[in-house]
């Protein structure tokens, strides 16, 4: 249930309009400021002040942004006293604020919408947190320090000229593809044993992780990779996926879209026990379907996958399976997939919004001629479906979580919605550099430049 804003003391003094006046000032200046006067009128008329500045009764008005997945303040330290936030969903999915300690929250935010949150007074440090399931564990809880020697002026806003804007998006795209440690999604050869099986040796272990040049984290990979290895067997292949757990904390592992029996699926305590830290597990089953599979945690799952325990496990021959399906409606110059692509989206965790484990511009740029086909196998791992959108050419959907559908059909951006696959044939047509990204803007681009989950694909 939302804190009723308390009546702001300015109210009943005779400086009230003179109060107005200045807020309606600040509002031509600065544009947030006339977001603050809607977020006023909508709360009985409390009036607020600049970020961070004390009002004559001692309040400090803080500026709090939410976003996939941090939560920021404007000013980060304030000094002790009454304290108000004026809260931001500039986010792209539903978020709310919630001091616990003091039980002040505020609604579920849609995307875009403003509210005001007043804590009363306030004489330590503050932490908040969104309560939306995930999202507090996906990083969604910080700390407002509280301090006698924090300034009481407020906090002068950094103006980005057009020129450093210009500047600032062409030197980011000159890093592209920038170099950084590590290497995801690599295809792991079995070993065959003498019993008959193809066996895949995974480890789970924390690792740094380079998500982009100079951004180190701690992320949760298997075999040191973040997606995990690529795993692939046919048809009628005996298959054992031996997990060794080098986590701090139990795991387990799901095949998901892969048929397994029920003692193979992966659900601890339901199918098996927890794979505590410095045991081993043997997945065993039989290929009997083709299947575009992930491989993932099920066990803390909303922290473990998104961190990068997540992978894929590709069974039959998709290239040929595929290019049957599309038929002559492809302008392919050969008749064949020239290559194939699993690309893994994420948006939470350590590793953030992300393809294959990295952020633009360290992302995988990848290369085609006019006449070829790329097969692209689009995963969701994260918690948000991402609308993917290649500038050139249009993609011919083929299959959904590895089922080839009856009626393919051409888009230009597909949504891949949280745990699904789809399958995307696309054949080039023209030369150049083309952008390839996810179409929820902020997933995309900043003030500075193109950023997260965006690549290219260059045609020659």
């Amino acid at each position: 249930m939302s804190e009723k804003p308390t009546r702001n003391p300015l109210l009943a003094s005779s400086d009230f309009l003179f109060s107005l006046m200045m807020l309606a000032v600040i509002a031509m200046v600065v544009s947030i400021g006339a977001i603050g006067i809607v977020s006023v009128a909508k709360n009985g008329g409390s009036s607020t002040e600049a970020a961070g500045s004390p009002s004559a009764s001692g309040s400090s008005t803080v500026e709090v942004t939410l976003t996939e997945f941090t939560i920021t303040f404007s000013p980060a330290v304030i000094p002790p006293g009454n304290v108000v936030f004026n809260v931001h969903n500039a986010g792209t999915a539903q978020h709310n604020l919630a001091v616990t300690a003091l039980n002040k929250r505020t609604p579920a935010l849609d995307a875009g919408a403003h509210v005001l949150l007043d804590l009363g007074k306030v004489s330590s440090d503050v932490n908040v947190l969104c309560e939306i399931p995930g999202h507090a564990d996906s990083g969604m809880k910080a700390t407002l320090k509280v301090s006698a020697d924090a300034s009481a002026t407020a906090p002068t806003v950094a103006m980005i000229t057009n020129a450093q804007m210009d500047a600032a998006m062409e030197a980011v795209v000159k890093r592209f593809p920038e170099k950084t440690k590590g290497l995801g999604g690599q295809e792991l050869k079995p070993t065959i044993t003498s019993d008959g099986y193809k066996q895949f040796d995974l480890t789970a272990k924390i690792v740094d992780w380079e998500v982009e040049g100079g951004k180190v984290v701690k992320g949760w990979a298997y075999n040191g990779q973040i997606p995990g290895p690529q795993l692939r067997a046919n048809v009628g292949d005996k298959i054992r996926i031996r997990l060794k757990n080098e986590l701090p904390e139990s795991t387990s592992m799901h095949l998901h879209g892969v048929r397994v029996p029920n003692a193979m699926d992966g659900v601890d305590p339901i199918t098996q026990p927890a794979i505590k830290p410095g045991e081993t597990f043997d997945y065993e089953f039989t290929a009997t379907e083709v299947a575009i599979g992930m491989y993932h945690s099920h066990h803390n799952a909303q922290v473990q996958i998104p961190n990068g325990l997540a992978g894929s496990l590709i069974i039959g021959d998709w290239k040929t399976s595929t290019m049957k399906a599309a038929g002559s409606r492809l302008t392919d110059s050969n008749g064949k997939v020239d290559q194939e692509v699993v690309m893994v989206l994420n948006d939470a965790g350590t590793i953030g919004l992300s393809l294959n484990g990295k952020s633009f511009p360290a992302t995988a740029p990848y290369v085609m001629k006019i006449g070829e086909t790329m097969l692209v196998h689009y995963y969701n791992e994260g918690l948000m479906t991402h609308p993917m959108h290649m500038h050139q050419p249009t993609g011919l959907i083929v299959a959904r979580d590895g089922k080839i559908l009856e009626h393919p059909f051409f888009a230009d951006t597909i949504s891949v919605a949280p745990g699904e696959r789809w399958s995307v044939l696309y054949t080039a047509k023209d030369a150049g550099v083309w952008a390839w990204h996810c179409h929820i803007l902020t997933h995309a681009e900043t003030p500075t430049g193109m950023k997260y989950m965006v690549t290219a694909v260059i045609v020659s």
